[in-house]
Parts: C-alpha cells; structure tokens; sequence
C-alpha cells in the first residue's frame, strides 16, 4: 500500500509515453472537485490541501464543491451527473463505497461500475474526542461514565451511515457502552455543539479535530489507528481497551466512467507527484492522515477489500434502505 507494486509503476510509466496530446495538456480550464464533506469536516479539509497543490501543478485551480447531505449520496449524485471529460472528480470518503449502497440501494448508478478510479489520496485514524468537563481521560473511563449515566451520553459524528459514526456503534457494541449516536450535517456543528456543552463525545477524522484538541476545546479519549499516532503519542488506541479493534477512514479520487483513459493516467501521475511531495506528507501526518499514492488498478483492488472488511459490520448496524 506505501508504493506502488513494479507492475503499476511499469504500466504508469509506460501510459506517460503513450499519453494522447490532449491528455498532456489537460486541463485547460479549472477543474471541479466534489466532495461529500460539509465546510470544515475531514474530507473538505483533506480535498482542499490535495486540490490547491493540483492547482498549483496545472495552474487552474479547482473549485471544491461541497455537496453533504443524505449519507454521501447527494454528492454522489452530483458526480455521477457530470460530463466524464475530466472536469469534474469526485473525492468520496470511505462511506460511499461501504455503505453508500446499502442505505440507497435504488440508487441510479452504480459506485463501482459508473466511477473509474483515478487513484488513492490518503487515510485517516478517528479520534474520539469529550468535553473535558466530563472528567474522563481514556476510553475506558468513558465506557464505565457512560454505564453509570444511561441515556445521557450523546456522541456526534459526520451523519449516519459514515465510518466515524460505524466506529462509534462498533465501539458501543464491543464495549457494551451505554453511547447514543446523534447526526451532524458535518464536523464543524458537532464540534461547536461540543465546545458548548450540548453533547459529551465526537468521534471524526483527525484534521477536523486538530485546532480544537491542541487548543484543549476537547480532550482526545482514544485513537482508532493499529498503533498511537506521532503526534499523539500520550492518546491510547482504541486497541488498547478493545483488542484487535482498528478502523480508518480513507479518501480516492475517482471521475464519472467514461473519462478518457489518458486523462485519469494524466491525473493519476499529477496526484502521485503531489503526495508524494515531502511538504504534503508533513502537512498530512501534521493532521494525523498518511498520504499513499496507488494506480488506479491497486486504488480499485484496495476499496474492494475495504468493502469486504467492513461488510459485517455495516450489516450488524443495519441500515433501511432509502
């Protein structure tokens, strides 16, 4: 996952010699990039940094497009409607392609068969984060606050049917914690609710949470990363409490199939060149989020398996379809 495989280097490179001319000039005008992230959530911030150094390369800068709402299926809408010219990608979080079509399975495209991949951006631990004013340092202590106070302990997180909110049903489960989800249309209202006191607990990536943490707003409880973080390393994984507990939010680039061939290469090898940017990894791991380039072949082999990952648990939860 760190690198691409030999094969996907040697194709990429090949594709870079075959590209068609219009391919090497793309793009002539700015690009739309839409996200499902609401102003201020993980995903904005993550599509922001990675755009503004694409724009940097083309020299048009693209427009982010915020489109949150109904489990990431607007924005999905969004893209799926555009002209596969190249003009506009989509940046989807994990959610869409992991529970995106069991919440809409009447949808009218299909994630994997109507989006060609581009390639892998990043991803991203959760943190869960309380009002320090609840007076509990780890998850543990969380756990046992929330047994002793039934009903009274609310965790926001970035809408239903996203991973943070998956995270904290696995975690009420595990740990058989008394935790009551409550849906934010993005990170910046939980947040805000949780500075003033309107709930107990968030959990959302860690570049939303950053700011808020540093400035002691909140008080960050676990991490949902294998290992504790660099820049966190006095916060507990959730593994810690929960053995062989992990579960990582992540974000692909894709555009509407049909999007010439030497486009998305085009892309690929200009998104490769920006994460691989010893600047874009620092501001990454900075926010807790680890950059990892892939072709568009390895991009599509990793969600597949991420898919299947966290298909039990998505089922466990259950959604109704809508």
């Amino acid at each position: 996952m760190h690198r691409l495989t030999l094969k996907g280097a040697v194709a990429l490179a090949l594709a870079a010699i075959y590209m068609p001319a219009g391919a090497q000039d793309y793009p002539a005008r700015p690009v739309k990039v839409i996200t499902q992230g609401a102003a201020g959530s993980g995903p904005d911030v993550i599509a922001r940094i990675v755009s503004e150094q694409l724009g940097r390369l083309w020299g048009q800068q693209p427009v982010i497009i915020n489109a949150s709402g109904a489990g990431g299926s607007t924005a999905a809408r969004q893209a799926a409607a555009a002209q596969p010219d190249g003009y506009t990608l989509y940046m989807p979080a994990a959610s869409a392609f992991i529970v995106m079509p069991e919440m809409f399975p009447n949808l009218p495209f299909d994630i994997m068969r109507d989006f060609a991949r581009i390639g892998f951006v990043a991803d991203q631990p959760f943190i869960i984060g309380v009002s320090p004013s609840l007076g509990v340092s780890t998850l543990q202590e969380l756990v046992q606050l929330s047994k002793s106070r039934p009903g009274q302990i609310n965790y926001a997180a970035n809408a239903r049917g996203t991973l943070p909110h998956l995270t904290g049903e696995r975690i009420r489960e595990q740990a058989a914690a008394d935790l009551t989800f409550i849906p934010y249309p993005g990170a910046a209202a939980g947040l805000q609710d949780l500075i003033g006191g309107r709930i107990s607990m968030i959990i959302e990536g860690t570049s939303a949470l950053m700011g808020a943490i540093q400035g002691g707003s909140i008080r960050s409880v676990a991490v949902s990363s294998q290992h504790r973080l660099p820049n966190f390393p006095d916060v507990a994984t959730v593994a810690e409490t929960l053995p062989g507990f992990t579960a990582t939010g992540w974000f692909a680039l894709v555009a509407p199939a049909g999007t010439a061939e030497g486009t998305i290469l085009k892309i690929n090898r200009d998104l490769r060149t920006v994460l691989e940017n010893a600047e874009i990894k620092q501001r990454f791991q900075a926010l807790g989020t680890f950059a990892k380039p892939m072709s568009p072949a390895e991009t599509t082999d990793f969600i597949m398996r991420e898919r299947e990952t966290w298909k039990a648990a998505v089922k466990r939860v259950g959604f109704t379809p809508q």
